[in-house]
């Protein structure tokens, strides 16, 4: 399931469920001032700023891949 997903439908999906959560705190009465606020947001925006800079594309290639593609040539150029 989480392979059909991307980065940035990830991070909107995150932040859809913080604002989501800060609005049922604030509907269940919980007080909104600045360090709330301040915490809300370096939650918010932490971990999809983590994943981002961490989830990275396909590994590198190895060196065996390397010599691999290399080795290959067409067929036409040998003879």
């Amino acid at each position: 399931m989480l392979t059909d997903l991307s980065r940035a439908q990830m991070v909107g999906v995150w932040c859809a469920a913080v604002v989501v959560i800060a609005a049922c705190g604030v509907v269940a009465g919980a007080s909104v001032s600045f360090d709330n606020g301040a915490l809300l947001l370096v939650v918010g925006l932490m971990p999809p700023a983590v994943m981002l800079a961490v989830w990275r594309g396909a590994p590198p290639l190895t060196v065996a891949e390397l010599l691999h593609s290399v080795d290959e040539s067409p067929k036409e150029a040998r003879s």
